[in-house]
């Protein structure tokens, strides 16, 4: 049989994406299947898809593109769907006439038995202009109250035209039979595909709540940064983390700091996959009013992690047994209902095990193959690959003579040794990183692995042996106590034993950074502090952070009051007679120092909220200049998990008056350094 999905964009990041891309994958495995994206507007998905499953492009929309701009087409408005209800590209584009002749004509010759639209528009396009001969199901990633009146009413003229319409829902499923009574088509719930994750699962000793979707208002982030508030006192080891990107970035990030929340609620922008990050929390948080379905609460499962979640319209109760699997928390208890539900949790390290164990048996039933399972019978149920086939036109005999006399050319299959290799890494507890290959992506021969110091004058490399042998996976561990990683970026290669030319670049699988959250850098047999985190670049490559610096303080809490700026690091030496110093980026005119005060087994120092020195000065880096070291003391965060803290670490300025403001930050070496800005 064969397959075809229909969807908008197949490069860009989002839960439709990731459910094609989920459900492909299992139907792969017994049909041929394609997916075909209206719009491509990347080089390579940003999720990605089986390599067995065709992709199909059918208006290029990648930078330099004009296709959206260019030729009588497009610019004529589109025919699916009058007014309000008419489709977009995005949020400021419009659909035009280009797409009513791109999608007709795709669905209008496609010889796939089955033909599965994934949006209104699109399952507009295939009640239109879809063959009697294919089964034309359309699918429901929102829910029937989800919609704007005009979009709900568009969608519901067209569903009667179709074979079937899937929900994700059942009650999702059962409001559509009652607004479409009269209506033949099927009407059924099929919950989306969630695939076990290729990472390892979260051992639940970081005390961390993972947060993962779209900002938007829907999410009610609010709702549970506020909940996080109210117990963040009693909890102060715990961090929130809010990954995703969206239109309530900025008011979050109000929030936070209004809440004087900033070290504790981190804002981690976009992260693919997101099952790395989900093994890094104890806990999961959904805090939406509304969800269609919930691929996140299933992916936290499928991660071991437990998952509080608003009992809302209508995912959440479809899927988690509230104190078997999960917890619901009643929508209408608001913050306070949801903060108890939190301080429960944390305060329970054996009950967010028993939830665990639950959350990971329950989202066994969410397995692709099975939801493929139930598509199937559905397919079947409508005669899918009975009805009668398209009758193609006669070939004219000058087409079929000339065939006949065109030579054969035959192209040799492509070797293993063609292909980039493929390779996951994982960072240990100990700062060690494993680095596992599929036996089947290796080329022949003895091999080392490579990591190169990127932009490097003096080519500073590392090998390391790979084991002999060709088990299922091949493993070797890089160790930064051991092999001498200078700080910057490595990128990592496959080489032939002892060679110096035919390196492959790594594909990144997955990068693991788990068992690092939360965890200081490490000291080297040198005395050196040493970090280096594995993670993909933006381009899919496999590569190393590394950092390591003869002395080291690492920031473990900012404060900003009306004093200024409080800074507390650790520092392994004591810390009398140390000054901080801060080296002005526009001359040594402007240097100044501080006095540095003991804190435990660390340091405390306060950045003044005015301008320390005359202008021009308005930027500084900061060190430590202390009397047990010989050497400058580097003060930043090295430690931990997280590869780009400039991005995460936001630290709120602290104001003087209505002249002038003052903050720190982390630079991209994730050295700490301050500022003073002026309106």
């Amino acid at each position: 049989m064969k397959i075809a999905f229909l969807i908008n964009n197949a490069y860009g990041i989002g839960g439709t994406i990731r459910s094609t891309a989920n459900l492909s994958r299992a139907f792969a495995d017994r049909h041929e299947v394609e997916v075909v994206s209206v719009h491509r507007s990347k080089d390579a998905p940003a999720i990605p898809f089986d390599p067995r499953v065709r992709m199909t492009t059918l208006i290029d929309t990648r930078p330099g593109s004009r296709a959206l701009t260019t030729g009588p087409l497009a610019q004529r408005p589109t025919t699916m769907f009058p007014g309000p209800a008419a489709p977009r590209v995005s949020a400021g584009t419009p659909y035009s006439a280009l797409h009513d002749e791109r999608i007709g004509h795709w669905l209008r010759t496609t010889g796939a038995d089955v033909v599965i639209a994934t949006r209104p528009d699109l399952n507009g396009y295939l009640a239109r202009d879809g063959q009697s001969r294919c089964v034309r199901v359309g699918q429901e990633h929102l829910s029937l109250a989800g919609h704007s009146d005009a979009v709900r009413a568009a969608q519901n003229g067209v569903i009667g035209q179709l074979d079937a319409f899937v929900t994700v829902s059942e009650a999702d499923a059962a409001a559509y039979r009652a607004a479409l009574p009269d209506v033949p088509t099927r009407i059924r719930c099929i919950p989306n595909g969630v695939p076990a994750p290729v990472v390892e699962g979260s051992a639940r000793d970081a005390d961390v709540i993972v947060a993962a979707g779209r900002l938007i208002p829907v999410k009610r982030y609010d709702r549970l940064v506020d909940a996080f508030a109210r117990v963040a006192d009693a909890h102060p080891t715990w961090t929130l983390r809010l990954y995703g990107r969206g239109p309530k970035l900025a008011r979050l990030r109000e929030q936070i700091d209004r809440l004087g929340l900033y070290e504790r609620v981190l804002l981690m922008g976009s992260v693919a996959p997101i099952e790395t990050e989900w093994a890094k929390g104890s806990i999961a948080a959904v805090s939406s009013d509304k969800e269609s379905f919930g691929m996140t609460i299933v992916e936290a499962m499928h991660c071991g992690v437990p998952v509080i979640a608003t009992d809302c319209p209508h995912g959440p109760g479809e899927i988690i047994t509230h104190d078997r699997d999960g917890v619901l928390v009643p929508l209408d208890s608001g913050v306070e209902g949801y903060a108890l539900a939190l301080d429960r949790l944390m305060s329970d390290c054996e009950l967010r095990g028993r939830l665990a164990a639950g959350a990971l048996r329950r989202a066994a039933d969410f397995a692709p193959e099975r939801v493929a399972e139930r598509y199937e019978d559905l397919f079947h149920a409508l005669g899918a690959g009975r009805r009668a086939p398209a009758k193609a036109a006669p070939v004219p005999w000058w087409r079929r003579l000339r065939a006949a006399l065109r030579p054969v050319r035959t192209t040799p299959p492509r070797r293993a040794a063609d292909t980039r290799p493929l390779a996951s890494a994982r960072s240990g507890a100990d700062g060690e990183i494993v680095f596992r290959f599929p036996a089947t992506s290796l080329p022949w021969g003895e091999l080392d692995l490579l990591v190169r110091l990127r932009r490097d004058p003096k080519g500073r490399e590392v090998r390391v042996p790979l084991p002999a042998g060709r088990a299922s996976e091949v493993r070797v561990t890089l160790d930064p106590l051991t092999h001498p990683l200078a700080e910057g970026r490595w990128d990592c290669y496959l080489v032939p034993r002892g060679a110096t030319r035919g390196r492959k670049r790594l594909v990144c699988e997955v990068a693991e950074r788990a068992r690092r959250v939360g965890r200081p850098p490490l000291t080297a047999a040198d005395g050196e502090t040493v970090s280096a985190l594995p993670y993909a670049t933006v381009d899919g490559f496999l590569a190393v952070r590394a950092w390591r610096r003869p002395a080291h303080a690492e920031v473990t809490r900012i404060t900003v009051g009306e004093e200024g700026t409080t800074v507390r690091a650790a520092l392994p030496v004591p810390a009398t007679g140390a000054v901080v110093v801060a080296v002005s980026r526009q001359g040594e005119s402007g240097d100044f120092s501080l006095p540095v005060s003991p804190d435990g087994a660390g340091l405390v120092f306060t950045l003044p909220p005015t301008r320390p020195a005359a202008a021009p000065h308005t930027r500084w880096d900061l060190y430590l200049r202390v009397p047990a070291h010989d050497v400058p003391v580097s003060l930043g965060r090295i430690g931990g998990d997280i590869i780009d803290r400039n991005k995460t670490d936001i630290i709120p300025a602290a104001r003087h008056d209505e002249t002038a403001e003052s903050r720190v930050f982390f630079t991209g070496a994730h050295n700490l350094a301050f500022e003073v800005r002026t309106p």
